[in-house]
């Protein structure tokens, strides 16, 4: 998203993601009258940070939290499914190899009266192209060729590769959110200021006040007609922190009902024994990665000592030194799990295609390995090696994790780690500007398919823009794209990890969970921790 967390370029050849969080279903009500919420105010407490609420603007976790709450899908996931349905939309369905059409349900409206109508879907996914900004999310839509709209109701999606398999999830994904057309710039990133004065939402809430990464207060929107019903709670306000031990001290007196996201693994064990609060998990699709710049890493293409075959060992050299299951279980007390290739465990198509290349064979690390790959390349010792991390995006214990992946890259001298950290705001417009030549992300997946966690990194103009080009990795990920079979699918999907793994255009490292802590009168917590990777408010409710 994510990061989370989290544009790269889907260009024919590829499809991207970002990040999102977990899904929910109402605590106390069931109901799918969407008149409205029911009574009383939750407080939901967070460590992330907004980008932008346009969302042309961002593709990180902090501000698709947000769109979630107040845009309106075209598709969306129901509570508890992976899977997409129609949201606002009555019907969806591909009516040739190159066409979905999406036919709208009468009479939508935004939270300030506008209709919503096909020519608003058009110029959301217009807009995304055009604009295009380099962290947002329209690498998600390089699959698309342009939109009609044959009547009000009807918007037809042109597609570049026929029966994209992941195109209905994109429509669900950060790409997908609907805009005013009366209200949003057509080809710049509207200000969140703007935004909200102009109440151009169609979900489950409006905003009713909003400061930018200090709080938020949401309201019911009696407009919504879409799949997920009415909210259990009227009014939901989020506050947003800057140190994870205040989100954690808050949740432990009363002051808030929710925290999710980020607490540190020592804060979540320690809450476990806190009988006046529940500790809540569920399956979780982000992952914690090392990004490779291929101009500017030691060796890089753009560097002075510029070699391919010494970059490539350079990073076959880390990836033989990591010890991905001591960092689990002494920086994240096993909240997360070592992670052996580029799709986590759990999907379809993933292998563990990094342990068997890399280190002992079984896991664990290898100096010898690693010094044997410098020597075969020539490489001088000690390599010296700038790592950028993140503070605040990514939870309180990325300080921890950075430090011990330094010393096991010291381990035995082979590197020199000059270890630096950035705040999130200036760490997501620095790291496409070339000036990390390795670094932190973490992806929070837009959708529960392998592709999410391939086209964003791998394609040409990528996500990361890290300068990784293979172009027979590009052509597997389109053909898997297309391919309806799900079986060569599979195979497919595994044939990108292999050839990944021997380029390691990033160093996979930990796989997470999702989890929440909520208040012991709060309802409907179970029910967001699921493969949706959606955290929607209106499921939860205290009583």
């Amino acid at each position: 998203m994510r990061s989370v967390h989290i544009g790269g370029r889907r260009l024919l050849a590829v499809s991207a993601a970002f990040a999102a969080a977990a899904l929910v279903l109402a605590g106390c009500s069931g109901s799918n009258n969407s008149s409205g919420g029911s009574g009383g105010t939750l407080t939901i407490g967070t460590t992330d940070k907004i980008t932008s609420i346009d969302p042309a603007g961002s593709y990180d976790n902090g501000s698709f939290a947000v769109m979630n709450q107040v845009y309106p899908f075209l598709l969306n996931s129901p509570y508890g499914s992976p899977d997409v349905k129609p949201d606002i939309a009555a019907s969806a369905t591909f009516t040739s190899p190159t066409e979905y059409t999406v036919k709208l349900k009468p009479n939508l409206k935004f939270a300030n009266g506008h209709s919503l109508t096909s020519e608003d879907v058009k110029f959301t996914f217009d807009r995304q192209l055009k604009i295009n900004d380099p962290n947002g999310p329209a690498s998600l839509l390089g699959n698309l060729d342009s939109v009609s709209t044959p009547d009000t109701t009807t918007a037809v999606f042109k597609l570049k590769v026929p029966n994209d398999q992941t195109f209905p999830q994109v429509l669900s994904s950060p790409a997908g959110p609907i805009v005013d057309h009366q209200v949003f710039s057509a080809d710049k990133v509207t200000p969140d200021n703007t935004i909200v004065k102009g109440h151009p939402f169609a979900g489950q809430y409006d905003i009713t006040s909003y400061d930018f990464n200090n709080l938020i207060a949401y309201k019911a929107n009696p407009n919504y007609q879409g799949l997920l019903g009415k909210p259990a709670t009227d009014k939901v306000n989020v506050k947003y922190y800057a140190e994870s031990s205040n989100l954690k001290l808050d949740i432990q007196k009363g002051a808030i009902d929710v925290a999710f996201r980020s607490l540190s693994a020592t804060d979540i064990q320690s809450l476990g024994s806190d009988k006046n609060v529940k500790v809540v998990k569920g399956p979780g699709g982000e992952i914690r990665y090392i990004v490779w710049n291929f101009n500017t890493q030691p060796y890089g293409a753009t560097t002075p000592q510029a070699d391919a075959k010494k970059a490539l060992a350079v990073r076959q050299a880390a990836a033989d030194l990591v010890d991905r299951a001591t960092i689990a279980k002494q920086v994240y007390k096993d909240t997360y799990t070592p992670l052996y290739s580029y799709v986590p465990q759990g999907l379809t198509g993933a292998t563990t295609v990094l342990k068997d290349l890399y280190g002992d064979g079984n896991g664990g690390p290898s100096l010898d390995k690693a010094k044997a790959a410098l020597q075969a390349a020539g490489v001088t010792t000690p390599v010296s090696l700038n790592l950028q991390y993140n503070p605040d995006h990514y939870g309180p214990s990325s300080g921890d994790e950075y430090a011990l992946v330094k010393e096991q890259l010291e381990n035995g001298g082979l590197f020199k780690v000059n270890l630096q950290s950035t705040e999130w705001v200036q760490y997501s417009k620095d790291r496409v500007k070339d000036l990390y030549p390795a670094y932190q992300l973490g992806w929070f997946p837009d959708y529960s398919d392998a592709d999410n966690y391939l086209s964003p990194f791998f394609s040409k103009d990528n996500f990361l823009a890290n300068h990784y080009d293979n172009p027979e990795v590009q052509q597997l990920i389109t053909q898997q794209l297309g391919t309806t079979d799900k079986a060569a699918r599979t195979q497919l999907i595994e044939q990108i990890q292999a050839k990944v793994g021997a380029d390691l255009s990033t160093l996979p490292l930990l796989q997470g969970a999702q989890v929440a802590v909520v208040g012991k009168n709060v309802n409907g917590a179970d029910k967001t921790l699921d493969p949706s990777f959606k955290f929607r408010y209106a499921a939860l409710s205290k009583g």
